[in-house]
């Protein structure tokens, strides 16, 4: 079943793949094979089509929230999609592209054993890596993935950011945006250089297509500059000068640019112009790590940056975010708040939810605070710091709090593993 399809999908475009997949995988006894991806905002699991045969009659767009499905994604669970028939068991298995989630799979298969699961979670990480191999070539998932019409400006943002997921042994990151289909001036960055892991996070002034434009040459400056080994202070001072060169002082850039050090969970930034990082320590406590902050990028006003340090603890979360998160608000009610949002973060993280769905969480909650419409940019980057050592054989649940603390029945699947 692998091999074959791994084989096929080199030459293979993603119209192809539903109708390869289920060709290849009756090796293994699956019946059917159906491939939903999330959308844009993961409010939606969208059904990939190409295999008429396949998916007749079955619903094309499944709801999130509210739906067995659903919890299949919230938790990256395998749990059963429909009772047993006619000797045919149907299951939800989640695609994670690494710790990212991005939809699942709907298998029929023949038998309900241990290697049938693993059959199943193994044709999930395979077509996962298929789709995510494709998908930056292909309009057909990104018009499926796509609840609206995009702005210029949130074409060209989404394009540039990095997975909204990623861990490893030594970071869990997670990030989210809003209004995903019009956002302009925020973006977020992570990269990783062997023990450091860059964190940034920029917002642009305005809310147009300049803004998205201004925000492109900060990121790309920022980029340019670390891929040649500069500092922290350099890394700002490279961004002010694309912005100073580019708009003439006319535009500007604030953010925070972090470095963690994930052998000593030293955590170094320079806050230009932007709220103060938070650390959430032990699901109780929270601490906004203030430092002298220099002008906005782009303003060239001489205030002289500052690189800050913070000794981190195994398990601190270290969450940097945009005004648009704290400062919703409905008409002539109270913001947000800074205080409402991490009492949020450490609330439903504590109820054992994945750092992804809490920040999927966080930012409904916002746009249910703000009736739906956002005036400003919402975002926010997390990042945990798990300890010094990579250990890449802990499961993608066990690194980014994907697995509940409750007990698990041994005749229900496991959660599904890297």
């Amino acid at each position: 079943m692998l091999s074959e399809l791994l084989e096929a999908s080199h030459l293979m475009p993603v119209e192809l793949l539903p109708a390869k997949t289920n060709a290849c995988a009756r090796a293994a006894s699956f019946r059917r094979v159906l491939i939903y991806l999330a959308d844009l905002r993961r409010r939606t699991l969208c059904l990939l089509p190409g295999d008429e045969a396949a998916d007749g009659g079955l619903e094309r767009e499944l709801p999130i929230e509210g739906t067995l499905a659903g919890r299949a994604f919230q938790y990256c669970d395998v749990l059963p999609a429909a009772p047993p028939g006619d000797g045919v068991f149907e299951w939800w298995v989640p695609l994670l592209d690494g710790t990212e989630r991005i939809g699942l799979l709907r298998v029929s298969a023949e038998h309900n054993d241990a290697e049938a699961r693993t059959d199943m979670e193994s044709l999930a990480a395979l077509v996962s890596l298929i789709v995510v191999s494709k998908r930056g070539t292909s309009d057909t998932v990104a018009r499926l993935t796509r609840a609206r019409p995009m702005s210029v400006a949130a074409e060209m943002q989404w394009n540039l950011l990095p997975p909204r997921t990623y861990a490893d042994g030594r970071v869990a990151v997670s990030a989210a945006l809003e209004p995903a289909y019009d956002i302009s001036g925020d973006l977020f960055e992570y990269a990783l250089d062997g023990d450091i892991v860059h964190l940034t996070i920029f917002d642009a002034m305005g809310h147009d297509t300049a803004a998205g434009l201004s925000g492109a040459l900060a990121l790309g400056a920022c980029r340019n500059a670390r891929r040649q080994g500069a500092d922290l202070l350099a890394k700002a001072d490279a961004v002010e000068a694309a912005l100073v060169e580019q708009y003439d002082h006319r535009r500007y850039v604030t953010g925070v640019l972090a470095t963690l050090d994930t052998r000593t969970g030293i955590l170094r930034w320079v806050n230009r112009g932007h709220h103060p990082p938070i650390v959430i320590r032990g699901n109780r406590w929270t601490t906004h790590l203030e430092c002298r902050p220099a002008h906005p990028m782009g303003t060239e006003l001489g205030l002289p940056g500052t690189v800050c340090q913070e000794h981190l603890q195994p398990g601190d979360r270290i969450v940097l975010y945009t005004d648009g998160i704290t400062e919703a608000r409905r008409a002539g009610d109270r913001e947000f708040g800074l205080d409402r949002f991490t009492d949020f973060l450490i609330r439903h993280h504590a109820d054992g939810l994945p750092v992804p769905e809490t920040l999927r969480r966080l930012i409904q909650a916002v746009l249910d605070y703000h009736n739906g419409e956002l005036q400003d940019d919402a975002t926010v980057l997390m990042c945990e710091w798990i300890g010094p050592h990579l250990e890449p054989a802990r499961t993608a649940a066990e690194l980014t709090g994907l697995s509940s603390d409750g007990p698990r029945d041994e005749d229900q699947p496991r959660p599904v593993g890297v």
